[in-house]
C-alpha cells in the first residue's frame, strides 16, 4: 500500500474543480457579460445544489434559490448547508411559504411565521448570502425592505436604550413576555435587567440598564439562568413577520363585522388576522426587492409555474366561497403575484435555469449541458461498493465517500485498507505500507445523503445513504427543561392547598404584609379547619410546599395544633416501610444473582451510536451511560428508563441492544400490544438496516408455520433480536442465549405475565421503559431502591405545535383536515361520544370525500380495535375519528394534526395528553380546540376556555397538566395502594418521607431535624421594588430558605445579582438569616432571640456542640454564660456589625 501524504482540504479542493469545468467557466463567462439568463441541463437534485453553492462563492452576490414547495424547499436548504460546510461557506437561510392560505380563518404556524421574521429581516438588512424560498413565498406580495430591517434590532453596549420603547419592540416582533427567559422568542424585565432569547441565538442576552443607557451585555445559560460571558452587541431577530399593533387590531376586528365575537377580544389576535392586514397597509413589494442584487436559481421553472397556478385557483375558489360571508375580503391579488409579474420582477438579475432534463430550446437563452447524474445506491452490499471504487479508480476517478460520523469512517477505513484501496480520511494523515503515491480516494464525514456522479470531471461523491441506508445525524433546537416539570411556588394562586411540615394540609390566601417593632416582614397566610389562621414567615418556605395529590385528590383541611396530622404522617410511615422492605429485599436478592459482564464499546458501537438521526438530549446521554455501565457488570441490569412518548427511551433500548446483540446474546423486546410490537419491528429494522443482525417478531398476526419456524431459528440462535407481546413469555418460547430482556410498559402487563417475567429476570439483564414522566423528586427519593434514568427534556419541537381555540364549524374541520392530507399526513378527530361517533364520521366524509375515515373507541373488543389501529399505522386509512382511547404508547410519525371536539368539557391534563400525540416527527403540528359557540357555554364552560385559551399560550396551565400527567407517572410506579398515602401527605413531602425510610432501612443515619426560630428584630425581606412578581418573589424565598452552605448562600447572591441588580440591605438580611439558620440547625439550636443586650441561643438536650469548644469560647469571653438548661447568653456589642453578623460569628466559633 502507498504512504499518503497529509492532504490540507482535500474535500474542498476536489469540489472546487467542478467549477474550473468548462461549462462552469462558460457560465461565469455569460453572467459577467451581463447576460441575463443562462440554461444548465443535466443536473441531479443535490448537483443542482452544489452548483448552486459554488456559483454564490465564485460570483460573490447573493443568490435566491426558488424551489417548488416548502418540503422541497427543507430538503433544498440541507444540501445546500451541507454542501457549503464541505466547501468552508456559510449555511443558508430558509423563508418558507405560509402553511395556511389567506381565506381559511387561520394564522401561521408559529414555527413558520418566526422562520419567515427572521428570513425577510436578515434578507432585507444584507446578513444572507444564501437563500432558499419556495415560489408561493416568492410570489407572497410583502411591505417595504426597510420595514424588515427595522423588525431587527441590534443593541451596542453603551447606547441609549429608552426600556419602555424597547419592550414595546419586543412584544411587537412577537417576543412573549415570561420569567425565566428559557426558550427562544421570550423576554423578562426585572428593574433594569432584560433577558431576551433572540431565535437562531445559542444562548440568551442579558442587558442591564443604567437609566437609559446599557452599561452591560452578558450571554447566560437558560438552564441556571447565571451568566455566562461579557459581549459588546446582540442582534435581535424577529420572531414575526407581523408586528402587533393593538390599535390596528381593533380596527381589523371592526371591519370583520364580528365573525369572531365571544371566541375573540377586541385590540387582541384572533385567528387569521394577519391576511387581513392589506385591508389596513397595502403591500406593494416583494422577496426580489429584498436582494436587488442577487442571482435568481431557479430549480425547474415549469414545475415553479403549475405549483404556482395550483396556489392562486385554490385562493380563488376560497375567495369566492368567503365572500358571500365577508364581503370586504380582499381579493388573491392582494396577497399574491401572477406568473407573469413575477418573471417582469426578476427581468432585472441574472438567473439560471437549472433542470435534470431540458425539453425544449429556449429562444435567445445560452444552454449549457453539466452531464451529472446519481451516484450508484449499494443498499448495504459492501463488497459490491468497494469492486465499484476499484473499477472507478482504474478508470482514474477521484473518489469521495462521505460518513455520517467517526464510527463509519473507521469502519470503512478497515474494509478499504482490506481491498488494497489507497484512501486518506480528510484532513488527516495515514501511512499505509511504504510507496509513496498521492490518494485518489477519500473519506469525510459530511451531510450529503446521496451522492452524485460528473463523469465528464472523473469525479464520483459517494453520499452517506448511498452505501449503508443510514439516515443523518441532524442537531435539534435544544428545549429548556427546567420550568414545565419544575414543582415549585411560579403556579401557586389564592385557594390552593399547601402542605405545612409541622401543621399539615391547609390552604393559601394570600401574601400578607404585617408590622412588628417598626419592622415589616411579608407572612403567607393559610387557612386551617374551623376558620384558624396560620401567618407562616415568607424566610420559613423551607415549612412549606405546594400539596399535589394523586388524580385531582381534595384533601380535608387539618386542625391547628390538633393530632390529626402527626397521626396521618405516622400511618403514611409504617406504608412506606412495608412497601421498601418488600423492594429492598427484591433489589438485594438481585444483587447476589450471577450475569454476564459486557465489555466496553468498540467501533462497530460507537458507528451504531453515531448513525442516530438527532442530536442526544443530555437526558438521554446520561440514561445511555447508566446503561453502558450496569451492563459492564457482572451482576444483571433492572433499570427502568422513564420519559414520554418521543423523548428517546427508544434509542437508549436500542443501544442496549445493539451491545448485548454484538457480544453474540440475543435480545428479547416485549410490549404490551400487538401493535405496538410492530412498530418496534419497524424502528429496530430500519434503525439496524446497516448491520448483519436478524430481527425476527412473534406475535398472532404470524401464521402458524411462520411462528413454528421463528421459535426453531430463536434457540438455534439464528435469531439475534425478537420482538412480541406476551406471546414471548409462553413456555414453548426457548432462547439459545438470552443476554438481554427489554420490557416495554411493564405495568400493563398481568400478574401471570408478571410471575413468569421474575422467573426469567434471574439471570438477564433487564431494562423497562415507562411511557410516562415520572417526577424527578421521586426519582431522587427511590435512589438506592430501584435503578431509575428519567429522561424529562421535552420531546422535540412539542412547543411549537399550533394550538388553536376556535368555535365549531364545518370550515375549521375541512381545513384542518384537508391540509394535513394534502401533505402525506393522517389526522386524528377526537369526538368522546359513541353513541354519535358513526354520524361525526359521515359528516366528516362528507366534507373531506377523499378522506379514508377509520372509527375507534373503548367498547369495540380488542381484536377489532387492534386491526382498526393497524389499518392507521400502515395509513390504510388517514382519519381515525375516536374517543379518548387514542393510545398512549403509539409513535405515528404522520399523524401531525389533531382536532378535538367538546375541548371545553376536557381538564387540562386530559388536553395536554391528547395533544401530546401530535408533533412527534419534524413536520410542524396543529391541535384545534373546538368549542361551541360562546352563548352555549354555561358559566363553568367559560371559564374553562379560559384556562384553554391560557394553556394554548404555554403559562400555567400547560405546567399545572405537565405535573398531573407526572403523578399520574408516580402512581404507576408506586402502585395503586400507594394513592392514599400520596394523597395525605402531598406528593412533595411523601418524597421526603420516603428519602428518609429507605435511609434508615439501609442503615443510613439520617440526621435529627430540628428547626431553629430566630428572631433578632432585622428586616429580612425581599421587598417588591426588587421583586415586583409575586411568585419569583415566593420562589427566591424558597430558595433561601433552602440554603445548606456558604458555597449555596454566595451561589444564589450571584444569580440574584445577575438576575435583578445589586442587592439591598433586607435582601443581604435575608441571605445572611438563611445561611445561620442552617448553622444553627446542624447544632440543634431550637432559637436564637434577641432579648435586651443579649443575644439568647437555646441548645437542645442533645446537642452535638463540641464541649471543649464551648468552654474556652466562655473563657475568652467574658459576660458570655450558659445555664444548665441548656440557654447560651451572649452580650451584644456595638462594633460587631449587629446582632446577624455577631450571631454567626459565634456560630463559627463553636463549630
Amino acid at each position: 500500500m502507498a504512504k499518503l501524504s497529509q492532504i490540507q482540504n482535500p474535500v474542498s479542493d476536489l469540489l472546487l474543480e467542478v467549477a474550473h469545468a468548462e461549462e462552469f467557466h462558460s457560465l461565469l463567462k455569460q453572467l459577467r457579460r451581463g447576460q441575463r439568463t443562462v440554461r444548465l441541463s443535466g443536473l441531479t437534485r443535490h448537483a443542482k445544489a452544489l452548483y448552486a453553492v459554488l456559483l454564490q462563492q465564485l460570483v460573490d452576490k447573493p443568490l435566491l434559490y426558488i424551489a417548488r414547495s416548502n418540503d422541497h424547499a427543507e430538503v433544498i436548504t440541507d444540501l445546500l448547508a451541507g454542501w457549503s460546510e464541505l466547501l468552508g461557506g456559510k449555511p443558508p437561510s430558509f423563508i418558507p411559504a405560509h402553511d395556511v392560505r389567506p381565506y381559511q380563518g387561520l394564522s401561521p404556524h408559529p414555527e413558520i411565521a418566526e422562520k419567515r421574521a427572521v428570513g425577510l429581516g436578515k434578507l432585507a438588512a444584507g446578513q444572507v448570502s444564501l437563500v432558499v424560498a419556495p415560489i408561493a413565498s416568492v410570489a407572497t406580495r410583502l411591505q417595504s425592505p426597510d420595514f424588515y430591517r427595522r423588525l431587527l434590532k441590534t443593541i451596542q453596549l453603551g447606547q441609549t436604550l429608552p426600556l419602555e420603547q424597547f419592550v414595546d419592540h419586543l412584544v411587537s416582533v412577537g417576543y412573549t413576555s415570561h420569567e425565566p427567559v428559557e426558550m427562544a422568542g421570550q423576554f423578562s424585565v426585572r428593574g433594569g435587567i432584560v433577558d431576551v432569547f433572540s431565535p437562531e441565538s445559542l444562548r440568551p442576552v442579558r442587558l442591564e440598564l443604567l437609566g437609559d443607557d446599557v452599561e452591560s451585555i452578558r450571554e447566560f445559560d437558560p438552564e441556571m439562568q447565571r451568566s455566562v460571558g461579557q459581549i459588546t452587541s446582540a442582534t435581535l431577530l424577529p420572531v414575526t413577520e407581523f408586528p402587533l399593533r393593538h390599535d390596528r387590531l381593533n380596527d381589523l376586528y371592526r371591519k370583520i363585522d364580528g365573525d369572531a365575537s365571544g371566541i375573540y377580544s377586541p385590540g387582541e389576535p384572533f385567528a387569521g388576522w394577519e391576511f387581513l392586514l392589506p385591508l389596513a397597509v397595502p403591500f406593494q413589494h416583494s422577496l426580489m426587492n429584498l436582494c436587488d442584487q442577487a442571482v435568481i436559481f431557479l430549480d425547474e421553472p415549469q414545475d415553479l409555474e403549475k405549483e404556482l397556478e395550483r396556489l392562486l385557483s385554490k385562493s380563488e375558489l376560497e375567495y369566492e366561497q368567503v365572500r358571500e360571508l365577508r364581503p370586504l375580503s380582499s381579493p388573491p391579488s392582494s396577497y399574491f403575484l401572477q406568473w407573469q409579474e413575477i418573471t417582469e420582477k426578476w427581468d432585472r438579475h441574472s438567473r439560471i435555469i437549472a433542470e435534470e432534463i431540458a425539453l425544449a430550446p429556449l429562444a435567445g437563452v445560452p444552454h449549457l449541458e453539466c452531464g451529472t447524474r446519481p451516484s450508484p445506491r449499494y443498499h448495504g452490499n459492501v463488497s459490491l461498493c468497494l469492486a465499484e471504487i476499484k473499477k472507478r479508480i482504474a478508470e482514474n476517478f477521484r473518489i469521495l465517500v462521505l460518513t455520517t460520523g467517526r464510527g463509519e469512517t473507521e469502519r470503512l477505513g478497515e474494509l478499504f485498507a482490506e481491498s488494497a484501496i489507497p484512501f486518506a480520511t480528510a484532513g488527516t494523515e495515514r501511512t499505509e505500507g511504504t510507496e509513496n503515491k498521492k490518494p485518489i480516494c477519500w473519506i469525510a464525514q459530511g451531510r450529503i445523503p446521496d451522492g452524485v456522479t460528473m463523469a465528464g470531471h472523473k469525479i464520483m461523491v459517494l453520499g452517506y445513504q448511498d452505501i449503508f441506508d443510514a439516515p443523518v445525524s441532524l442537531p435539534i433546537a435544544k428545549s429548556s427543561k427546567i420550568s414545565t416539570f419544575l414543582s415549585d411556588f411560579r403556579d401557586l394562586e389564592p385557594g390552593d392547598f399547601i402542605v405545612h411540615k409541622e401543621h399539615g394540609v391547609g390552604c393559601f390566601r394570600g401574601l400578607k404584609e404585617i408590622s412588628q417593632d417598626d419592622i415589616r416582614m411579608e407572612f403567607m397566610e393559610v387557612a386551617y379547619a374551623e376558620e384558624a389562621r396560620l401567618y407562616v414567615p415568607l424566610a420559613r418556605l423551607d415549612l412549606v410546599q405546594k400539596y399535589r395529590g394523586m388524580e385531582g385528590a381534595k384533601p380535608k383541611l387539618d386542625r391547628l395544633g390538633g393530632s390529626t396530622w402527626a397521626r396521618t404522617k405516622k400511618r403514611v410511615r409504617k406504608a412506606m416501610e412495608e412497601m421498601a422492605g418488600e423492594l429492598l429485599k427484591l433489589y438485594a436478592g438481585r444483587k447476589l444473582a450471577q450475569g454476564f459482564a459486557f465489555s466496553s464499546e468498540d467501533h462497530w458501537q460507537r458507528e451504531f451510536d453515531e448513525a442516530f438521526e438527532f442530536e442526544e438530549t443530555a437526558d438521554q446521554l446520561k440514561a445511555i451511560e447508566d446503561v453502558k455501565q450496569d451492563m459492564k457488570k457482572a451482576v444483571p441490569m433492572e433499570r427502568l428508563v422513564c420519559g414520554d412518548v418521543g423523548y428517546g427511551k427508544t434509542e437508549v433500548a436500542m443501544r442496549a441492544a445493539f451491545r448485548a446483540a454484538s457480544h453474540s446474546k440475543q435480545v428479547a423486546v416485549l410490549a404490551p400490544t400487538t401493535i405496538l410490537a410492530l412498530q418496534h419491528l419497524d424502528t429496530f429494522q430500519k434503525r439496524f438496516a446497516a448491520f448483519p443482525l436478524r430481527i425476527d417478531m412473534l406475535s398472532r398476526f404470524k401464521k402458524p408455520a411462520q411462528q413454528k419456524e421463528a421459535l426453531k431459528n430463536l434457540e438455534k440462535g439464528k435469531i439475534d433480536i425478537i420482538i412480541g407481546t406476551h406471546r414471548l413469555l409462553s413456555k414453548d418460547v426457548v432462547f439459545h442465549d438470552l443476554g438481554l430482556l427489554i420490557v416495554d410498559e411493564e405495568q400493563r402487563f398481568g400478574v401471570r405475565h408478571k410471575e413468569r417475567l421474575k422467573e426469567i429476570k434471574k439471570s438477564v439483564d433487564i431494562l423497562s421503559l415507562s411511557a410516562t414522566p415520572i417526577p424527578r423528586t421521586l426519582h431522587m427519593a427511590l435512589v438506592g431502591l430501584r435503578d431509575m434514568s428519567v429522561i424529562e427534556t421535552p420531546p422535540r419541537d412539542r412547543l411549537s405545535i399550533q394550538t388553536v381555540v376556535a368555535p365549531f364549524s364545518d370550515g375549521i374541520i375541512k381545513t384542518a383536515i384537508e391540509q394535513e392530507l394534502d401533505r402525506g399526513g393522517q389526522v386524528y378527530f377526537v369526538h368522546n361520544r359513541v353513541g354519535s361517533l358513526d354520524q361525526m364520521a359521515a359528516r366528516i366524509k362528507k366534507l373531506v370525500p377523499q378522506a379514508r375515515i377509520a372509527l375507534a373507541h373503548g367498547q369495540m373488543n380488542e381484536r377489532h380495535l387492534e386491526k382498526v389501529m393497524l389499518q392507521f399505522v400502515r395509513q390504510e386509512t388517514n382519519v381515525l375519528v375516536a374517543t379518548t382511547i387514542i393510545e398512549n404508547g403509539l409513535d405515528i410519525p404522520l399523524v401531525n394534526t389533531i382536532v378535538i371536539n367538546r375541548s371545553d368539557r376536557m381538564g387540562l391534563s386530559e388536553l395536554y395528553q391528547l395533544r401530546g400525540r401530535v408533533g412527534r416527527s419534524n413536520r410542524r403540528a396543529y391541535a384545534y380546540l373546538l368549542v361551541p359557540d360562546e352563548g352555549e357555554l354555561s358559566e363553568l364552560a367559560r371559564r374553562r376556555l379560559s384556562a384553554l385559551k391560557e394553556f394554548t399560550e404555554l403559562g400555567s396551565g400547560f405546567r399545572v397538566a405537565a405535573l398531573d400527567m407526572e403523578l399520574r407517572g408516580a402512581g404507576n410506579l408506586l402502585g395503586r395502594e400507594q394513592h392514599g398515602e400520596v394523597n395525605a401527605v402531598g406528593f412533595e413531602l411523601y418524597c421526603r418521607m420516603m428519602e428518609e425510610t429507605i435511609q434508615q432501612m439501609q442503615g443510613t443515619e439520617v440526621p435529627q431535624e430540628v428547626s431553629t426560630s430566630i428572631q433578632l428584630g432585622i428586616d429580612i425581606r425581599i421587598p417588591p421594588s426588587y421583586i415586583p412578581e409575586e411568585h419569583q418573589r415566593l420562589q427566591m424565598y424558597k430558595m433561601a430558605g433552602n440554603i445548606r452552605s456558604a458555597e449555596e448562600k454566595d451561589r444564589l447572591q450571584q444569580e440574584l445579582e445577575d438576575r435583578y441588580g445589586p442587592l439591598s440591605a433586607p435582601v443581604k438580611n435575608l441571605l445572611a438569616y438563611s445561611e445561620l439558620k442552617f448553622q444553627a440547625e446542624r447544632l440543634w439550636i431550637r432559637s436564637i432571640d434577641r432579648k435586651g443586650g443579649h443575644i439568647h441561643m437555646q441548645f437542645h438536650p442533645s446537642t452535638p456542640l463540641n464541649s471543649a469548644r464551648l468552654i474556652q469560647f466562655i473563657s475568652r469571653n467574658p459576660g458570655v454564660e450558659f445555664t444548665p438548661a441548656g440557654l447560651l447568653r451572649v452580650p451584644l456589642h456595638q462594633k460587631s456589625g449587629g446582632a446577624l453578623a455577631q450571631a454567626k460569628s459565634v456560630l463559627d466559633h463553636l463549630q
